[in-house]
Parts: C-alpha cells; sequence; structure tokens
C-alpha cells in the first residue's frame, strides 16, 4: 500500500502553507496526499461558538474548501480529507504511522504555534514513527529552486544518522538539488583542560580530519545510492545547531535526526532539532531513527 503524504491543517496561515508544501512533495513522489482536521468541541459562556452539530460542520467545511483549493492547483493530484474528533496530539500522532510524511504549520522565532502550542508539537515528534516536517506561513514555491540545498545534520556513527541522511538525498534526488551535509565538532573536556594534550592535538594536525572522515564514512554509502546528487561536505568546529543555523539561510529545506525522550514533566526532543525548529526560516524535516 502507498504511504500518503498527510499534512495536518488547523485552518490557521501556518497550516495552509503546510498543505502546500505537503501537496507539492505528494506530486514530486508520485503519493497520494491526505488531509487531516484534528477537532474537539469546545463550548464557552461567553462566547456563541454554536453546538457541537455546528462547529463541526464549520470544520468539515473549512478542511474541505482547502482540500479544493490544492484539488485545484494540482488536478492530477488524489485527495482525501479527514476530520478526526479527538485530541490532537493522539489524532496526529495516529495518522503519522500511515503516512510517508506528516506535514505541520509552525511559526517559530522563540515560539511555536498551531499544532504545536505548548508542548504539543514535541509530543507529535516523539510519538511519529515516521519523518515531521514543519513549514512556516512565509513558505512558498519559488524558494525550492537550484542555488537553495537541502541542509542535513550529521553527527557520529554512520548509522546515527542514516535516516536523516537517506531522507535528504532521496528528496534532493527528486527535487535536482545539492545537498550539504554538516559535522559540527567541539573539542572534548580533556583538550580543553591539557595543555599537553593542546600540544598534542596541535601537532597531530588538529581534530578536524577525524571528523572530515567520519562525514565521508557516513555519506558513502548515500553517494553510491544518488550518484545524481551533488553533495557539499561541510565539517566546522560549534555548536551542532548554531552551525546549522549558519547555513540556514541558503537552505530549501532543513534535516535534522530525532533525539528524543519522554520525561516526568512531558516529551522532549534534542537540543538541536529544538533550536532549529524555533529559528530556522526554512521548512525543517525531523527523521526518527531507521
Amino acid at each position: 500500500m502507498t504511504r500518503p503524504i498527510t499534512a495536518g491543517i488547523d485552518g490557521t496561515e501556518e497550516s495552509l502553507a503546510a498543505l502546500a508544501w505537503a501537496a507539492r512533495e505528494a506530486v514530486r513522489r508520485g503519493m497520494p496526499l491526505r488531509v487531516v482536521r484534528a477537532w474537539r468541541f469546545q463550548a464557552h459562556d461567553a462566547v456563541d461558538t454554536g453546538d457541537r452539530t455546528t462547529q463541526e460542520r464549520w470544520v468539515r467545511e473549512s478542511a474541505g474548501e482547502a482540500a479544493r483549493t490544492v484539488r485545484e492547483r494540482h488536478p492530477d493530484l488524489a485527495v482525501t480529507v479527514d476530520v478526526l474528533e479527538g485530541d490532537a496530539v493522539d489524532t496526529l500522532t495516529g495518522v503519522a504511522a500511515d503516512a510517508e510524511i506528516l506535514v505541520l504549520g509552525s511559526r517559530g522565532h522563540g515560539r511555536i504555534m498551531g499544532f504545536l502550542v505548548g508542548s504539543v508539537g514535541q509530543q507529535v515528534i516523539v510519538g511519529a514513527g515516521r519523518p515531521v516536517v514543519f513549514v512556516r506561513a512565509g513558505d512558498r514555491p519559488s524558494h525550492e529552486v537550484a542555488g537553495h540545498e537541502i541542509v542535513v545534520g550529521q553527527q557520529g556513527d554512520p548509522e546515527d544518522s542514516a535516516a536523516a541522511l537517506g531522507f535528504a538525498f532521496e528528496t534532493a534526488s527528486r527535487r535536482g538539488a545539492t545537498v550539504r551535509a554538516v559535522r559540527a565538532w567541539t573539542l572534548p573536556p580533556v583538550f580543553s583542560y591539557s595543555p599537553a594534550s593542546l600540544q598534542l592535538l596541535d601537532e597531530s594536525g588538529g581534530l578536524e580530519p577525524y571528523e572530515q572522515k567520519g562525514l565521508a564514512a557516513a555519506l558513502a554509502p548515500w553517494r553510491e545510492r544518488y550518484p545524481n546528487v551533488h553533495v557539499v561536505e561541510h565539517v566546522e568546529m560549534g555548536s551542532a545547531g548554531q552551525v546549522l543555523l549558519s547555513v540556514a539561510g541558503t537552505a530549501q529545506l532543513m534535516v535534522v535526526g530525532r533525539r528524543a525522550h519522554r520525561t516526568a514533566v512531558g516529551a522532549r526532543i534534542g537540543s538541536v532539532a529544538h533550536g532549529v525548529l524555533h529559528h530556522a526560516d526554512c521548512p525543517v524535516a525531523v527523521v526518527p531513527p531507521a
């Protein structure tokens, strides 16, 4: 069964941009598009919001109108619409299990709105077993052009970032885009505080050659699998989040791996994904381990 590209919408400008992004990606991948609207009946004493039937009708009409706009832009794209009553986190996590990619809208810049109010976005990322892409309201098709790279973060051993690299290379292959693979590194504590260790490090040519070798090893199988994709290897000293954000201005998509866990106070995602989601202007894909 072919998995759909699934867009979660909530009527905001951000979610409609996410829907447009999802539709373009579905066309490129030859996959159907599923539009999902999660909702809960809300009764307010101070404001007349109508009864359950009225609210549900409004939600369905809103979702249907969004889908009609997509069909007009992409008449050959298979589009289905589902309005599902229930908790947003549970609904989105559930539909992600059947999706190739789940696409949501985000605002970022210090706060993430829409589906990402409070801890909702983090819980979706933690619970989703598929890649989740977050799209800003200002995203446009013109951003997906030659010269705008797909930036992917790589760290650790080759298998640690395999899923993120695979997603980045496949997407780049379909778009004819360049992949910029970024590996950031910092000095281990022993080198930071030991003059003797720093001297040995300097005599050996520094740690950067080792980091370059690690990045090359991680990229090797993907270069072989996607020989048509041009690759830029980017090794830089600094925190991973800062280095990734330093090249985000020329990115059409940022891809990061998921390092997430649940704690007593809720779901938490890794600091790199958290920083990129808040501050990168381009769409951001968070990819779980394979």
